[in-house]
């Protein structure tokens, strides 16, 4: 595509060089090692629960510090990378005047909306990245940690499932910025729909939970009750990509999690043959546990864009 990599680069610099961006980047990245560093301190002081422990590094990232963990953090504040670095991508430049320009040199209009997707994601990548180096190198200075193997492994699996996570962001923030020719408007329509799928959906998990399957909190209520509405609210949370990518992470982060669901019933037999294995899962099977969710991130993210690719295209651009 012509002139894909000069968008991309000229998107590039210009995130790099942004006031916001700065800003965003160190405000994120300083309460990223203050969290490291409480979490730190807690493992420090259980030495002798760490030596026998078989992926000590990860909790470095699992761990919460004075309020939430690494993995928990880039949950509920990772998605404002990507509302930031897209809100006003296309509504800048018609307000500037300049898409009209852009689009009149010889590179072809997909190159616009591609390259600054892409260019948004290659930012992303880096932050997170520079982040869980960081914090890394903090673990191993403050703690003398040294990841495994596997760990690593772990830590490239997260690092891609956040990164396809914020992406998702990133792809509703420029949707926006090119249904909405003001820059205020699509911020604010932005910061609504993260509010929305990131905590309103919990709330109304439960509402939809407790008038499908009614549980009487004092009295004692049947197994197959509680099931179904232990499930539903299961369900309806999995419509929230944050509930998605952090059932996600936390399979990958933490080995010793075989599950996500938050209700298992087992028989006698079931818990006696689980109590007799309780060696961490394989990077492998934390995988299938957890595919679906990762399946579904890929999805949202590759139809938000895909829908923000159509209606660019078919959009009328004026002087």
């Amino acid at each position: 595509m012509q002139g894909l990599f000069a968008v991309f680069r000229k998107e590039f610099r210009d995130h790099f060089s942004s006031n916001r961006f700065v800003i965003l980047f160190a405000l994120i990245a300083m309460v990223s090692f203050i969290t490291c560093y409480m979490a730190g301190l807690h493992l420090k002081e259980n030495l002798e629960g760490l030596a026998t422990t078989e992926f000590p590094f990860l909790m470095l990232f699992s761990t919460p510090g004075a309020l939430f963990s690494m993995v928990q953090f880039v949950a509920f504040f990772g998605p404002l990378i990507g509302l930031v670095l897209g809100f006003d991508s296309i509504n800048r430049e018609r307000a500037h005047g300049t898409l009209i320009k852009l689009i009149s040199q010889p590179i072809y209009r997909d190159a616009v909306i591609n390259g600054k997707f892409l260019a948004g994601v290659a930012t992303i990548s880096i932050m997170l990245l520079s982040i869980v180096l960081v914090v890394s190198g903090l673990g191993m200075a403050f703690v003398g940690l040294v990841p495994g193997i596997e760990e690593l492994w772990r830590l490239f699996v997260y690092m891609i499932i956040s990164i396809f996570y914020i992406s998702f962001w990133l792809g509703v923030s420029i949707l926006f910025s090119i249904l909405f020719r003001s820059i205020a408007t699509s911020a604010l329509a932005s910061a609504a729909l993260w509010i929305f799928l990131s905590f309103f959906i919990s709330l109304g998990a439960d509402v939809v939970a407790n008038t499908v399957a009614p549980v009487d909190r004092q009295k004692e209520t049947k197994p197959e009750i509680l099931i179904k509405n232990v499930r539903v609210k299961e369900m309806v949370s999995l419509s929230s990509p944050m509930v998605l990518y952090s059932e996600a992470t936390a399979i990958i982060i933490d080995p010793m999690r075989k599950t996500t669901r938050s209700l298992v019933l087992m028989s006698p037999m079931e818990k006696l043959l689980s109590s007799r294995f309780q060696n961490p899962l394989p990077l492998g099977q934390s995988i299938i546990v957890v595919f679906p969710h990762i399946t579904a991130l890929i999805a949202i993210t590759l139809i938000c864009f895909a829908i923000s690719y159509l209606v660019f295209m078919v959009q009328e651009i004026r002087t």
